[in-house]
């Protein structure tokens, strides 16, 4: 605890499990939390973490995979506000507050296809298909409008702006888009 991970520093620790343990922790939290929908997402598998907060007793979080698809991400990622987790399992991104993990927040990219650190801006991005959503100190900050048509790819940060590409299909290229810090807003990009 109180070490780096993706430039943030973080105050939990989190063991993947491959199957629950005999005797599991008193509290044990499922994820998404009741999202109309994705009643069966739980049956298409899951990604077990055992995690151990700063302050209280550990806990297990259960989190529904998004997809099977193993080219999407699917891991356990340090956040801007050292007491968040982000538990990413086929796609699907769930911050969760491990001081008080019944406040959890499933993210609205679904699927994520990068997560991209920029911890001197304070800032996680999760790319999707279509947009960019930005986690900050407070949780989720902003989500882009759609950026292209399929495909984006995040290549850093310069200048308060975030730097990627997206398809184009149209012209059938990768187009650059730029998004702002601050707002969330873009300019250039593929759609």
């Amino acid at each position: 605890m109180g070490s780096t991970h993706e430039g943030f520093l973080y105050n939990w620790t989190a063991t993947t499990l491959t199957k629950p343990p005999l005797i599991a922790p008193a509290r044990h939290y499922t994820y998404p939390v009741a999202v109309p929908g994705e009643e069966a997402a739980i049956n298409r598998g899951a990604l077990l973490l055992d995690v151990k907060p700063m302050f209280g007793g550990n806990f297990m979080a259960t989190c529904a995979l998004g997809f099977k698809d193993p080219h999407l991400p699917t891991g356990v990622f340090a956040c801007p506000r050292p007491d968040d987790l982000l538990a990413v399992a086929g796609g699907y991104a769930y911050l969760i507050d491990t001081l008080n993990p019944e406040r959890s927040l499933h993210l609205p990219v679904r699927p994520v296809t990068q997560i991209f650190a920029a911890p001197s801006n304070g800032l996680l991005f999760l790319a999707g298909f279509h947009t960019v959503a930005a986690v900050g100190a407070n949780g989720l900050r902003w989500q882009s409008a759609r950026v292209t048509w399929e495909g984006v790819t995040l290549s850093g940060v310069k200048h308060g702006r975030l730097h990627g590409t997206g398809w184009n299909l149209h012209t059938d290229k990768e187009i650059p888009f730029t998004v702002d810090l601050e707002s969330g807003v873009h300019e250039g990009g593929g759609f």
